[in-house]
């Protein structure tokens, strides 16, 4: 079992994509790590320009970077920062998020992202960490462009084998290729490739299924015993979209509770209900992953209509 480096350090660190749990260099949006005091970091990132998942659409990247670009920065500050060994695992309980719109515009290069990053509320177990709560600012040329609040825990492979138990037999390489319910249609979630859609049809307009397709190269970059956490964020987006904008939706926040994993091998109902409607161009939504009759995950997220802003990038 190794460690990774937690004393403070002369100078930035690269980060790797074993320090932010992922298999495909090409998914690691974090560059470089600093520790600037006990409990505070700056973290620097870049956003491509076109990327198969997370693409710029009408002239602006992906909001749900910011989650993604967050949810980084759980595993590297929990090894790098806090010490937790290579095969430690964190478990995300809360993330809430928002973006400015503004400054999600597109333009020619990366966009170059700088993060500063404060945690509190640290727990340990011993000698090993086992919580903490992270708010990160983020910026892009100086200017806010969101931020994040987030409290997870910190699990040794052995506890999280206990807290698994059998469902840990059930991996997402193992799930079939074929047989996945119909997509919703990809223009009505934002999507253009019905791949990308994580809704299926329900028996009403509001209630959708969970589609997980476990051989996607983002959202199961690696394997797993369960439905990671960035689906549930991106099912949020969809069905947030598929009940409000149809046409043209730009998430700009969500508020999340991660209450129990969602099974690879049992149903899952998405259910989204439209809390607010403010004039004809701004929405709240609450969305609901229901399994075995127990809500695992809830979302609520803000949306308004997008307008373009200039040719959008190209997709792959």
């Amino acid at each position: 079992m190794s460690s990774f480096q937690t004393l403070p350090t002369t100078g930035p660190i690269p980060v790797s994509r074993q320090l932010v749990h992922k298999s495909a260099a090409g998914e690691v949006l974090l560059d470089r790590y600093e520790r600037r005091g006990a409990d505070t970091f700056s973290v620097t990132a870049q956003w491509p320009r076109a990327h198969c998942f997370y693409d710029v659409v009408a002239g602006r990247h992906d909001p749900l970077l910011v989650a993604e670009t967050a949810r980084q920065c759980v595993p590297l500050l929990s090894h790098l920062g806090y010490g937790a060994p290579a095969d430690h695992s964190q478990i995300w309980e809360n993330l809430t998020w928002s973006v400015e719109p503004d400054a999600l515009v597109a333009d020619s290069a990366p966009a170059e992202i700088r993060l500063d990053v404060r945690c509190q509320d640290v727990v340990r177990r011993g000698d090993r960490l086992a919580a903490l709560s992270m708010s990160v600012i983020l910026r892009r040329d100086g200017a806010l462009l969101g931020s994040a609040t987030t409290r997870f825990t910190n699990h040794p492979a052995s506890v999280i084998a206990r807290l698994r138990g059998p469902y840990r037999m059930v991996l997402s390489s193992d799930l079939p290729a074929t047989g996945l319910p119909a997509p919703l249609p990809a223009g009505h979630v934002g999507r253009d490739r019905p791949r990308d859609v994580v809704l299926s049809p329900g028996d009403t307009p509001r209630t959708f299924g969970l589609r997980v397709d476990g051989r996607h190269p983002v959202l199961f970059d690696h394997t797993t015993d369960h439905v990671p956490g960035m689906l549930l964020v991106e099912a949020a987006r969809q069905a947030t979209q598929a009940v409000a904008f149809p046409d043209a939706a730009l998430i700009t926040g969500m508020a999340i509770e991660y209450h129990r994993y969602v099974e690879l091998d049992r149903p899952c109902l998405i259910e989204a209900e439209v809390l607010l409607a403010q004039a004809p161009t701004h929405v709240s939504t609450r969305v609901c992953a229901v399994q075995d009759g127990e809500v695992a995950f809830t979302a609520l997220v803000t949306a308004q209509r997008s307008p373009a802003v200039g040719p959008p990038a190209h997709s792959y």
